[in-house]
Protein backbone atom coordinates (compact mmCIF):
# COMPACT_ATOMS: atom_id res chain seq x y z
CA UNK A 1 0.00 0.00 0.00
CA UNK A 2 2.82 2.41 0.90
CA UNK A 3 4.47 1.70 -2.46
CA UNK A 4 1.20 2.46 -4.30
CA UNK A 5 0.76 5.77 -2.46
CA UNK A 6 4.40 6.72 -3.08
CA UNK A 7 4.05 5.85 -6.79
CA UNK A 8 0.89 7.96 -7.14
CA UNK A 9 2.55 10.89 -5.36
CA UNK A 10 5.62 10.62 -7.61
CA UNK A 11 3.46 10.52 -10.76
CA UNK A 12 1.47 13.55 -9.61
CA UNK A 13 4.65 15.44 -8.77
CA UNK A 14 6.16 14.71 -12.19
CA UNK A 15 2.91 15.72 -13.93
CA UNK A 16 2.61 18.94 -11.97
CA UNK A 17 6.25 19.85 -12.65
CA UNK A 18 5.83 19.10 -16.35
CA UNK A 19 2.89 21.52 -16.46
CA UNK A 20 4.78 24.33 -14.76
CA UNK A 21 6.34 27.31 -16.52
CA UNK A 22 9.33 27.06 -14.19
CA UNK A 23 12.43 25.39 -15.51
CA UNK A 24 15.01 25.92 -18.22
CA UNK A 25 13.86 27.10 -21.64
CA UNK A 26 15.71 27.47 -24.95
CA UNK A 27 15.12 30.75 -26.77
CA UNK A 28 15.09 30.54 -30.55
CA UNK A 29 16.46 33.12 -33.00
CA UNK A 30 13.56 34.35 -35.16
CA UNK A 31 15.73 34.61 -38.28
CA UNK A 32 17.93 31.50 -38.10
CA UNK A 33 15.74 29.14 -36.05
CA UNK A 34 18.79 28.27 -33.94
CA UNK A 35 18.96 28.22 -30.15
CA UNK A 36 20.26 31.57 -28.87
CA UNK A 37 20.19 31.12 -25.14
CA UNK A 38 18.75 29.27 -22.18
CA UNK A 39 16.54 31.15 -19.75
CA UNK A 40 15.78 29.74 -16.33
CA UNK A 41 12.27 30.65 -15.23
CA UNK A 42 11.79 30.54 -11.49
CA UNK A 43 9.24 31.54 -8.89
CA UNK A 44 9.94 33.99 -6.06
CA UNK A 45 7.26 35.12 -3.60
CA UNK A 46 4.43 34.05 -5.91
CA UNK A 47 5.81 35.84 -8.96
CA UNK A 48 7.75 34.45 -11.91
CA UNK A 49 11.13 35.69 -13.16
CA UNK A 50 13.49 34.59 -15.93
CA UNK A 51 17.27 34.80 -16.01
CA UNK A 52 19.64 34.12 -18.91
CA UNK A 53 21.85 31.24 -17.75
CA UNK A 54 23.47 30.29 -21.05
CA UNK A 55 24.34 31.99 -24.33
CA UNK A 56 25.03 29.43 -27.05
CA UNK A 57 27.21 31.63 -29.29
CA UNK A 58 30.59 31.55 -27.52
CA UNK A 59 31.62 34.87 -29.10
CA UNK A 60 28.63 36.62 -27.47
CA UNK A 61 28.93 35.21 -23.94
CA UNK A 62 30.81 38.22 -22.53
CA UNK A 63 28.55 40.87 -24.09
CA UNK A 64 27.25 43.71 -21.99
CA UNK A 65 23.82 45.26 -22.29
CA UNK A 66 25.05 48.53 -23.77
CA UNK A 67 21.58 49.51 -25.00
CA UNK A 68 20.02 48.99 -21.57
CA UNK A 69 19.18 51.83 -19.23
CA UNK A 70 19.04 51.98 -15.45
CA UNK A 71 20.50 49.20 -13.34
CA UNK A 72 21.14 46.94 -16.37
CA UNK A 73 23.22 49.53 -18.26
CA UNK A 74 26.56 47.95 -19.29
CA UNK A 75 25.89 44.82 -17.19
CA UNK A 76 26.66 41.31 -18.48
CA UNK A 77 23.75 39.81 -20.42
CA UNK A 78 24.70 36.35 -19.15
CA UNK A 79 23.08 36.13 -15.71
CA UNK A 80 20.70 39.03 -16.36
CA UNK A 81 17.08 38.76 -15.18
CA UNK A 82 15.05 39.56 -18.30
CA UNK A 83 11.56 38.48 -17.17
CA UNK A 84 10.21 40.16 -14.05
CA UNK A 85 7.15 40.12 -11.82
CA UNK A 86 4.76 37.88 -13.76
CA UNK A 87 1.68 36.90 -11.74
CA UNK A 88 -0.52 33.86 -12.30
CA UNK A 89 -3.98 34.41 -13.77
CA UNK A 90 -5.69 31.09 -14.61
CA UNK A 91 -3.36 29.35 -17.10
CA UNK A 92 -1.36 32.47 -17.92
CA UNK A 93 1.40 34.45 -16.19
CA UNK A 94 0.96 38.18 -16.85
CA UNK A 95 1.38 41.78 -15.68
CA UNK A 96 5.16 41.63 -15.74
CA UNK A 97 7.90 42.75 -18.09
CA UNK A 98 10.47 41.30 -20.45
CA UNK A 99 13.74 42.94 -21.44
CA UNK A 100 15.20 42.58 -24.93
CA UNK A 101 18.97 42.78 -24.26
CA UNK A 102 19.65 43.49 -27.95
CA UNK A 103 17.65 46.73 -28.00
CA UNK A 104 17.62 47.48 -24.28
CA UNK A 105 13.85 47.93 -24.47
CA UNK A 106 11.47 46.69 -21.79
CA UNK A 107 8.05 45.41 -22.83
CA UNK A 108 4.94 44.27 -21.01
CA UNK A 109 4.83 40.50 -21.06
CA UNK A 110 2.77 37.39 -20.55
CA UNK A 111 3.67 33.73 -20.85
CA UNK A 112 1.60 30.59 -21.12
CA UNK A 113 2.25 26.91 -21.73
CA UNK A 114 1.09 25.91 -25.20
CA UNK A 115 2.19 22.32 -24.57
CA UNK A 116 4.17 20.66 -21.78
CA UNK A 117 7.47 21.61 -23.44
CA UNK A 118 6.41 24.67 -25.46
CA UNK A 119 6.17 28.11 -23.86
CA UNK A 120 4.48 31.06 -25.54
CA UNK A 121 6.26 34.32 -24.65
CA UNK A 122 4.53 37.53 -25.72
CA UNK A 123 6.14 40.95 -25.38
CA UNK A 124 4.10 44.03 -26.25
CA UNK A 125 3.64 47.76 -25.93
CA UNK A 126 0.32 48.97 -24.57
CA UNK A 127 -2.08 46.32 -25.86
CA UNK A 128 -1.07 42.70 -26.41
CA UNK A 129 -2.10 43.07 -30.08
CA UNK A 130 0.92 45.34 -30.63
CA UNK A 131 3.83 43.04 -29.97
CA UNK A 132 5.81 39.94 -30.81
CA UNK A 133 5.45 36.31 -29.82
CA UNK A 134 8.22 33.77 -29.44
CA UNK A 135 7.95 30.09 -28.64
CA UNK A 136 10.54 28.63 -26.31
CA UNK A 137 11.20 24.92 -25.81
CA UNK A 138 11.89 23.25 -22.48
CA UNK A 139 15.42 21.97 -21.94
CA UNK A 140 15.19 18.21 -21.42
Amino acid sequence: MKFLIASIFLMLNVTLHAQSVTGKWQTIDDETGKVRSVVEIYSDNGKVFGKIIEITDKSRQDRLCEACTGANKDKPILGMVIIKDLEKDDDEWEDGTILDPESGKVYKCYITLEETNKLKVRGFIGFSLLGRTQYWTRVQ
